[in-house]
């Protein structure tokens, strides 16, 4: 590997693939030599790119983030790969590592977290943000080693804790800044959230959120 970092960037949303290119092209060892909006997409352009890392959102259209990941081992092609998500969940975790995924990174992460995961693993070791760690560590004291989990997994539909926050604080009446505040995150992560939400539940708006959530028991 040269000294500089090639990447390629997978995500579906352009404002965050934006966002993260301008925070890796600010670094003078980082190079975005591709981006893709889809999984089939992100697998043409590690085939043709042929980068040092690969940043992976974990939901995508056509092909998910771990879905690529293994048809990327299953090809023996071990480039590295960091999985990008809004989700803090056991299930998405366990199922990124075992697909071979060597990092799980979350989108609200710091811009020095980001960048000191990109460099770990560019440089050959592993990365997990936040809590994930515990996750890891339960996983490992566990005997069987069979992961378990406490819910099945649904890939169409999977809210998350700090996404049911959020979806609570949403229907109360908050804005974006407010929720920041009473979450103490920042507002661009709010928005996110919303988004990630909002998509999720396929909505455009608050009744049809609040209908949803009534439906589905969210709350």
């Amino acid at each position: 590997m040269s000294n500089t970092i090639r990447v390629v960037l997978a995500d579906d949303h352009v404002f965050v693939r934006d966002g993260i290119k301008s925070l890796l092209e600010n670094e003078v060892n980082i190079e975005v030599a591709g981006e893709a909006m889809d999984g089939l997409e992100a697998l043409k352009m590690v085939e043709s790119v042929k980068p040092d890392l690969l940043i992976l959102d974990i939901r995508m259209p056509n092909m998910t983030g771990i879905e690529v990941v293994e048809k990327l081992r299953n090809q023996n092609n071990m480039v590295k790969i960091v999985m990008l998500s809004m989700h803090e969940s056991e299930e998405y975790v366990l199922k990124s590592i075992k697909a071979g995924a060597d990092g799980y990174l979350l989108k609200g992460s710091s811009k020095e977290e980001f960048l000191k995961a990109v460099h770990t693993i560019a440089n050959g070791g592993k990365y997990f943000s936040g809590d994930i760690s515990s996750i890891l560590i339960g996983q490992l004291s566990n005997p069987s080693g069979v992961m378990e989990t406490k819910h099945a997994l649904d890939e169409e539909l999977m809210i998350t804790k700090r996404e049911k926050e959020i979806l609570k604080l949403l229907l109360s009446g908050k804005g974006n800044k407010e929720i920041a505040e009473a979450l103490d995150i920042s507002k661009r992560t709010a928005e996110v959230h919303r988004f990630n939400l909002m998509k999720k539940l396929k909505v455009k708006n608050l009744m049809e959120l609040s209908n949803k959530a009534t439906e589905y028991s969210l709350l």
